[in-house]
């Protein structure tokens, strides 16, 4: 038979209680209690029912994660990050990837409900309205890299507008002046500001020299296509800006397939610093975004509104992301 909470407090001499309250953390226990109890719970090997856990506590020690996608190299860094500060505090991760519209959103976010003691979202489809049409009012949220948490909703994002800024600065100091410019998906903010610090670093830095923007959705694809594109122009720009890594080495592929040499024919940069970026030959000039580093601290603010450790208010918190010079864009 399995040993339950009552075997423990039988052999460590201890009440049912106090086995509770180790069980779930209370710091009204002496280090010596608790370390005996634990002890006498690894000799028994006792596994503490999670349903009844959950029954007294209202917890499930478990975080709902929602991504807009789980391939590619930046969300293997961004579950990397949340997953390690997960399994060090003995929680446990459900995930879900948001590849559709508002609706598979929120189909998704309910599936979440009553078996999630917080959520990790990132969507451009979810703002402060929707999530409080979908979610009970005191689940906790943590927003990653949308722009619309406002006063309700806690969020973290990275400074990509003037992240995007600083890459057409450096472009424009090595001497090119046409940059083109691939654009990330039409919806999602991140894409948006890294847009909007081309453009003003352009008008700041090359004024009177037109703009150049490609459409593009962050896949190798989309990068790929434009590559294609310019390889086949005639008038090709002095470099090209992609808004994310898997683009910038997708338009690496087609622009040297072409017989064109980067940087000597084209420079070349992205965004993200994903692990790829610094082995593609010749290694990527990009801006570097502590993804994993953005994860563990969504984690971290997660379990503070959870546990009410910390300020439940709700707070925004913006990382600055950092400019890596290679091999494309000297």
């Amino acid at each position: 038979m399995a040993v339950t909470i009552k075997d423990v407090a039988q052999a460590a001499q201890v009440s049912v209680a106090s086995v509770s309250r180790v069980l779930n953390g209370h710091d009204t226990v002496t280090e010596e209690t608790r370390d005996h109890i634990l002890a006498v719970m690894k000799k028994l090997r006792y596994v503490p029912h999670v349903g009844a856990r959950s029954l007294s506590t209202s917890l499930t020690d478990t975080v709902g994660v929602l991504l807009p996608d789980l391939y590619g190299e930046f969300f293997s860094e961004m579950i990397r990050g949340i997953d390690g500060a997960a399994r060090s505090r003995g929680l446990h991760l459900l995930v879900a990837s948001l590849h559709g519209d508002a609706d598979e959103a929120a189909a998704a976010i309910r599936t979440m409900r009553g078996r999630v003691d917080g959520l990790i979202v990132m969507s451009p489809h979810v703002d402060a309205e929707f999530l409080s049409e979908h979610l009970p009012e005191h689940l906790p949220i943590v927003l990653l890299n949308n722009g619309a948490g406002g006063s309700q909703y806690s969020s973290l994002s990275i400074d990509n507008y003037s992240a995007a800024a600083q890459m057409v600065r450096h472009l424009a100091g090595c001497g090119h002046k046409r940059i083109a410019f691939i654009t990330g998906p039409k919806l999602n903010f991140e894409a948006q500001e890294r847009l909007r610090g081309y453009r003003a670093a352009m008008a700041e830095m090359l004024p009177g020299v037109p703009e150049q923007i490609f459409e593009g959705d962050f896949s190798e694809e989309s990068g790929a296509r434009v590559g294609q594109q310019l390889a086949a122009s005639g008038k090709r720009p002095d470099a090209l800006f992609a808004a994310n890594d898997m683009m910038a080495i997708g338009a690496q592929l087609a622009l040297t397939q072409a017989g064109l040499a980067i940087p000597r024919d084209i420079a070349l940069a992205g965004f993200d610093d994903i692990p790829i970026a610094r082995y593609v030959s010749p290694a990527l000039t990009t801006v570097r975004v502590p993804i994993a580093e953005l994860g563990v601290r969504a984690l971290e603010r997660l379990t503070e509104l959870v546990g009410r450790s910390g300020d439940g208010a709700a707070s925004a918190q913006t990382l600055k992301a950092e400019l890596v010079v290679r091999g494309s864009s000297k």
